[in-house]
């Protein structure tokens, strides 16, 4: 239910838009027919609060001993602020390196060794740049918990990064969801689904 209600939102707000028969280039060079820009949901106070409420929920069932919620920067930073609100708990965001100047912190707000965090994120895709929050918070001798995120395209290499790594990942919505909600809804064509779901084979290959 939620999966697909946060699909249904997502689309609804072009936060994400499909583009079978004219694939988007992605920063790595991959073509993709789908472009998701989670930030949108910002300007949208009700689908914000519902995502928000669901990631509470999520981070209730599956990581109830979460002490610190940390929100990754920029994109997840301003969900974890109104989940640890909504959760009364304290809140610290993760920079994708450290600062190179003032006191270098690579972790904004205070954190303590040995405190239980679950990492908030707006979009997983290879899983590369979580997983650096990950390791950053585990250096600080924190017990990451697992991550919490809007969406996933579910992609092999992300599955495997994140197995290997030992964190559990959940997220409100995913890749074969959205597709399904797109047709249902009318985004797409039966005949497109056959491409979108070729280009979740093997990314790097649609297209050549």
């Amino acid at each position: 239910m939620i999966a697909k209600q946060t699909a249904e939102q997502l689309l609804k707000i072009k936060a994400v838009f499909l583009q079978p028969n004219d694939p988007f280039t992605w920063a790595s060079g991959i073509l993709s027919p789908i472009y998701c820009d989670n930030r949108l949901t910002l300007g949208f106070p009700k689908i914000r609060k519902m995502i928000a409420l669901n990631l509470v929920e999520k981070i209730k069932q599956d990581f109830p001993d979460c002490e610190i919620i940390a929100g990754t920067a920029t994109a997840g930073i301003p969900h974890a602020a109104w989940v640890s609100d909504l959760l009364n708990l304290p809140m610290v965001y993760v920079r994708g390196e450290a600062k190179k100047h003032g006191k270098g912190n690579q972790i904004e707000g205070p954190i303590q060794a040995g405190q239980k965090v679950v990492v908030i994120e707006d979009l997983i895709s290879t899983g590369g740049s979580s997983l650096k929050a990950v390791d950053a918070l585990k250096e600080a001798g924190c017990d990451v918990l697992g991550i919490a995120a809007i969406f996933t395209y579910g992609l092999e290499e992300g599955r495997t990064r994140f197995e290997e790594a030992g964190v559990k990942l959940e997220t409100l919505t995913d890749y074969e969801t959205l597709i399904e909600v797109a047709r249902d809804e009318g985004y797409v064509t039966e005949a497109d689904m056959a491409t979108l779901r070729e280009w979740k084979k093997d990314p790097t290959a649609f297209g050549k």
